[in-house]
This record gives structure tokens, C-alpha cells and sequence, in this order.
């Protein structure tokens, strides 16, 4: 595996799925795997799962691992072309994504969509010339269009705790005070729909998200009928996707918030969320310290589903 920007590139999910439980159960059992291996990890935003994550998950590889926080402590980076650099902007990604890749043997990016550019975010402008320009093994750790080791950690989370065989699984929107991109929704929805689910997404008008990502999907404007019969509810935030509205908060409608009563409408489903949240505005407290909550476990799943796609890099190299 040369690059990891979609959950669809594990290609047979019950064989990635095999391979989790094994590094699940055995953490270390391939600690010879990295040695003398160097892992780059780029944030050109915060993080605080997906940089704990992914170093525990290199760590039990064997690996080395340097961050770098692009925004503290290193030259402020262009990234388009044909820009005359007379601004604050000393480096362009050009010359500084090679340099990083002379310096390790696989890098993770971390890279959101600016929300202001939809055909730039959904180019993927930043990670593509990662792919195109360092000459070593990318993965994602979350990009403008998709969240890829998140999601490959819900479907573990999923798997874990399902109760049939195909479970029904609820992505519903909630509200939020800030515009949120749509790599989480995108990914999952993708991931829901690669895994085979009975899946359903609740969203109020205004919110539908790409087709790409939603094709096989049942989608609704009406939470309380999705909810209906569910196994898994999974709750998150994203700004508008469609046409000049796009990277716009259009509603805070506080009716879509996941409560005890909206999650009484479920078949006693599990609750998840991929963190961090807002808690009353995307869900009460009353669902997230419940039983039914799965936060933690998924959250912690996020080392495994790293070290499943590191492991198979590393073998790659």
C-alpha cells in the first residue's frame, strides 16, 4: 500500500477487519517491523486523537516519529502555484515537501478544507502534492474530503458491538456553532456504504453532501423517522456543501441535538461520535455518559485502525 486517502483502498473489509483484531490482540507482535523506519507526521491543524493515535500506533511498529506542526515553529507554507511570495509566506510546498520526505520513510498529513473553495478542497490540493512530490508513502489523517483512519475506527467500533448482522447505522447532522467541513460525514457515509450497512443519513434541508459519497445511501430530512428502529447513531456536524452556500452554517436548529428522547426512538442503539464534542448542542450529556455510548472505544480504536494501515505501508516499503 503506496497511499491511504479513502477507506475504500483496504479493499477486502473483512480482511482488514481480520487484520485489526490481530493487531488488537497482539499490539506488539510486529515491533521489528519499523525499526530504523522513520514516520513524518504534517498538521497543518490541531489534533489531539489522530496525533495520539497514530504515534502509539508507530511506536508499537517499531517506528520513529517526528511531528511537525506546520503552523508553530515552522516558515509559513504557500501552497498555490504562481503565487509572487512578497507576503508572510517564506517556503512554498514545492521545495518543503520534498525536503521532509528526504528526512523519513512514510508521512501522515493532516490538512482540512478551508471552506471557502470547494473545488480546491475537493482537489485535495495539499495531500495530492504530498502524494505527487515526496517520493515516500502517504496516509491521511483527515483531509479536506475524507477521514479515512477515522472511519476504518468506526467500522471496528461497529463490528465490535453490533448485535445482527447488518445493523442499521444513523449519521445524523447536529448543530454546532462553527462551520465544520464534511470529511468526517463524507468518509463515514463512505465507509457505511463500502461495508455493506442499512444506512440512512439525517440532515436538514440544505445539508445534503456530495453524491459522490452518499450513492446507495437512504437520506432523510426527517431525523426522527431515521432514527426509527437504529442500532448505531452517529451524530456530527457539517456545513452546507451545494453551490454558493457551500462552507456556510445555514441552521443552528437545536431540535436536531441527540437526546435521550430522539435516541428512545432507536432500537436500543449505541451512540457514536468521533470527538471532539460539543456536548448540548450535538448531544446531552444524559447520551454521552450513558452505557449506550461508544465514544471512548471508538476513540481508542483509533490506534488500531493506524497501526493496521501502518502496518500494511511498512510491509509495502
Amino acid at each position: 500500500m503506496k497511499e491511504f486517502t479513502s477507506i475504500t483502498q483496504l479493499g477486502g473489509l473483512q480482511q482488514a477487519l481480520c487484520e485489526a483484531a490481530r493487531v488488537k490482540k497482539t499490539p506488539f507482535a510486529d515491533s521489528e517491523l519499523g525499526k530504523n523506519r522513520t514516520l513524518l507526521l504534517v498538521f497543518f491543524n490541531n489534533s489531539l486523537r489522530t496525533r495520539l493515535s497514530t504515534q502509539k500506533a508507530a511506536l508499537n511498529l517499531g517506528m520513529n516519529v517526528i511531528v511537525l506542526d506546520v503552523n508553530q515553529g515552522a516558515w509559513k507554507l504557500e501552497t498555490e502555484r504562481g503565487v509572487v511570495m512578497d507576503g508572510d509566506k517564506s517556503e512554498h510546498l514545492l521545495e518543503a515537501i520534498p525536503v521532509m520526505g528526504s528526512y523519513c520513510d512514510m508521512i501522515g498529513v493532516r490538512s482540512f478544507a478551508g471552506l471557502s473553495d470547494r473545488e480546491s478542497d475537493y482537489n485535495e490540493v495539499i495531500l495530492n502534492q504530498f502524494i505527487k512530490y515526496s517520493g515516500k508513502p502517504v496516509f491521511s489523517m483527515e483531509a479536506a474530503t475524507r477521514h479515512p483512519l477515522q472511519t476504518f475506527a468506526d467500522i471496528i467500533t461497529i463490528e465490535e458491538h453490533k448485535k445482527k448482522a447488518r445493523p442499521k447505522v444513523v449519521m445524523t447532522w447536529a448543530p454546532h456553532p462553527k462551520a465544520l467541513p464534511q470529511a468526517v460525514p463524507n468518509s463515514f457515509a463512505e465507509g457505511m456504504i463500502y461495508g455493506g450497512y442499512d444506512f440512512v443519513i439525517a440532515n436538514p434541508e440544505g445539508y445534503d453532501l456530495a453524491p459522490e459519497f452518499t450513492e446507495g445511501a437512504i437520506v432523510t430530512h426527517d431525523q426522527n423517522e431515521a432514527l426509527r428502529g437504529a442500532d448505531f447513531v452517529y451524530a456530527k456536524n457539517w456545513s452546507a456543501y451545494e453551490g454558493e452556500n457551500y462552507g456556510k452554517v445555514l441552521s443552528r436548529d437545536m431540535s436536531w441535538t441527540v437526546t435521550a428522547e430522539k435516541m428512545a426512538l432507536t432500537d436500543g442503539a449505541f451512540f457514536m461520535h468521533c470527538l471532539p464534542v460539543r456536548r448540548n448542542m450535538i448531544v446531552s450529556d444524559e447520551v454521552i455518559e450513558s452505557p449506550q455510548s461508544l465514544v471512548i472505544p471508538e476513540a481508542a480504536n483509533r490506534v488500531v485502525s493506524a497501526q493496521t494501515v501502518i502496518r500494511r505501508m511498512l510491509l509495502g516499503l
